[in-house]
């Protein structure tokens, strides 16, 4: 699991000396800094609070969630406000991909695989299958408060948070109150000793699934039924099998079915398809979605409660 989520949300810009910076964003008696609220007004450094951790949560989302904490916790020492963000639990992203048969279903119903369906659907969010918090992952209090500050504030700000490791640097640890926090959470161990670790762990998941007598012999009874469904099988792993069909559907799409951003092979932009282009496309991935949601019924219920007590980094059964 990574943290590329927390990153991506936490706007960074240039880095400077923060001691003169600091003065600029007014004095407080316990910091010489004054936090600013979203709302333009001021605030007690570090009102936002703390994360309450799910008892339910595994030892991964637990840290994350003490991640955020930590940050908050030390960014509120230094003077500014943070607002933990309530981490994604990797489970959720996998609800309406195959884990849950019956919101997969119903999310296949509309959309398909999701390739066309943005552009049919263009006002609908859920078209893009990317889950609430994904698609509020840009929307966060932190980013709102961001942006009532000052550059000389935003520059102090973004130097406390601190950012990821630079290779170029031979750095391999996070600065700041990222550094900070990610030492009080996962210990001495760098970023890229965990990934390491995260790594082979993954390996060795996926070769625990794959080696599974169940999920062999029901993998290889989805792929029969896809066959008699005239859909190509290219993998019978437990692994890859789930996101087989909807990859190869992905392969053959005509251009300009990604959007109007959508770009060819040299780089080119890609007129987007017109509703009316994609609407008989959609209802092609939709048949296609349906088929194989359906072989795969018997496979799915057996593989996700394995897969996400001992996930791999692609997981393979959407």
């Amino acid at each position: 699991m990574t943290r590329s989520h927390t990153a991506r949300r936490l706007t960074a810009t240039v880095a400077v000396s923060l001691l003169p910076l600091l003065a600029a964003c007014g004095n407080d008696a316990g910091t010489g800094v004054e936090s600013h609220s979203s709302d333009g007004g001021t605030t007690a450094a570090g009102s936002s609070g703390q994360l309450d951790v799910p008892a339910d949560a595994n030892a991964d989302l637990k840290k994350k969630y003490l991640l955020e904490n930590a940050i908050a916790a030390c960014m509120k020492k230094q003077g500014f406000t943070y607002t933990p963000v309530v981490p994604e639990d990797p489970a959720d992203s996998w609800a309406t991909n195959g884990a849950d048969y019956a919101l997969t279903m119903k999310y296949r119903q509309k959309y398909g695989f999701g390739i066309y369906a943005g552009i049919v659907y263009p006002h609908d969010t859920a078209a893009s299958g990317r889950t609430a918090a994904q698609q509020d992952s840009d929307r966060t209090p932190n980013a709102d408060y961001v942006n009532t500050l000052t550059p000389e504030q935003k520059t102090a700000y973004d130097k406390v948070l601190g950012g990821p490791p630079d290779p170029k640097a031979g750095a391999k640890t996070w600065t700041g109150c990222q550094g900070e926090a990610d030492k009080k959470v996962y210990g001495s161990a760098s970023p890229q000793e965990r990934s390491t670790t995260t790594a082979g762990q993954n390996q060795a998941n996926a070769q625990a699934l794959n080696g599974d007598p169940n999920l062999v012999a029901l993998a290889q009874s989805y792929a029969s039924c896809l066959r008699k469904e005239g859909v190509s099988v290219t993998t019978t792993q437990p692994t890859g099998i789930g996101d087989m069909v909807r990859l190869q559907a992905l392969a053959s799409t005509p251009p300009g079915a990604g959007g109007p951003v959508a770009v060819d092979a040299e780089g080119d932009s890609q007129k987007s398809l017109s509703k009316e282009e994609a609407l008989p496309l959609l209802t092609k991935d939709i048949e296609l979605a349906m088929r194989d949601l359906k072989c795969g019924k018997e496979f799915r219920a057996a593989y996700f409660p394995k897969f996400l007590k001992a996930p791999t980094s692609g997981g393979g059964a959407g």
